[in-house]
């Protein structure tokens, strides 16, 4: 997840209102399609439909907490909350897709009957709501993850829905009811690179791993550039949500001289050059005043 060029996030509140009213109204009009024709399918989508309700409401919580003011006790806010919830978005699409690859596969064992005019109505309609609704998120989705979570989920959601459209008039034509679950599998396969590449970006900025786009050994080169500095070490690098990151180093310069122009120059460089928005920089006088031989040091090969 490349976060360097992402300064200020907006608001995606509209978005995320849209997309809930939108999807859960498709909840309420699938589940009672299935019942008027009887159709196991279409209320087992409806109840899978639930978890993009669930997944949208929890990206919306996210998306507010990240922009909450810190507090005494909570000095960064509730930044990381985004991270936590694109991550968990993640794990639910996998847990979707295990579904309906096992789903698939237990009716291509036994193929039932589905009501072929029936699918196909409801499967427009999911269409057209779940594509408008992953448009919502598109411009953002390579800025957030959370944005991108929510976004993935509705395209896979709009991939599963074309699917099951074409399925339906396959069946109504030929009656071949194999079609829907093969379909299905091919869509899941798809859906699941996607979300692979979501769930390791979630899990890297989980475990607080250096933002993919930002090199630190570049960072370090960087900083080792700066006037006057002789040695950096204790460098790290991590994201305080979906769309910030935060720097500490130690810097090493002799010279106390000229100290302030420094710090304002490389917080204001390291922002436009990485996209780094929240930098601390501490000051050393010698490479013997090095007080970081701990085992985070120790495992970077920084001690003395």
């Amino acid at each position: 997840m490349d976060l360097r060029h992402d300064h200020t996030p907006r608001s995606y509140n509209k978005a995320f209102l849209l997309a809930v009213l939108l999807n859960a109204g498709f909840v309420i009009v699938e589940a009672a399609a299935g019942i008027i024709y009887g159709s196991l399918a279409l209320l087992a989508d409806a109840a899978h439909n639930v978890s993009d309700v669930f997944a949208l409401l929890l990206a919306w919580t996210a998306s507010y907490l990240g922009k909450l003011r810190p507090t005494r006790t909570r000095t960064y806010g509730w930044r990381s909350s985004t991270i936590l919830a694109s991550l968990f978005n993640a794990i639910l699409l996998m847990l979707v897709l295990g579904g309906i690859v096992w789903e698939s596969l237990r009716r291509l064992q036994n193929p039932a009957p589905v009501p072929g005019m029936a699918v196909i109505i409801t499967a427009l309609i999911g269409l057209i709501i779940n594509t408008g609704t992953a448009l919502l998120f598109l411009s953002g989705r390579k800025r957030d993850l959370n944005i991108r979570a929510a976004f993935i989920h509705m395209a896979a959601d709009a991939g599963v829905s074309a699917g099951v459209l074409l399925a339906g008039f396959v069946i109504l034509f030929t009656g071949a009811f194999w079609v829907d679950p093969v379909i299905s599998l091919a869509i899941a396969g798809i859906v699941l690179t996607g979300t692979w590449f979501l769930l390791r970006d979630s899990l890297n900025l989980a475990l607080q791993a250096v933002p993919q786009g930002i090199d630190p050994d570049e960072v370090r080169t960087y900083l080792l550039a700066l006037p006057g500095v002789t040695a950096v070490h204790d460098l790290h690098i991590w994201a305080m949500s979906t769309t910030e990151v935060a720097l500490t180093a130690h810097l090493v310069k002799p010279d106390h001289s000229g100290d302030d122009d420094v710090i304002a120059r490389a917080g204001k460089e390291l922002h436009q050059l990485y996209g780094i928005q929240h930098t601390t920089l501490q000051w050393e006088r010698s490479t013997g005043d090095q007080a970081c031989c701990g085992t985070v040091c120790e495992d970077q090969g920084e001690c003395p």
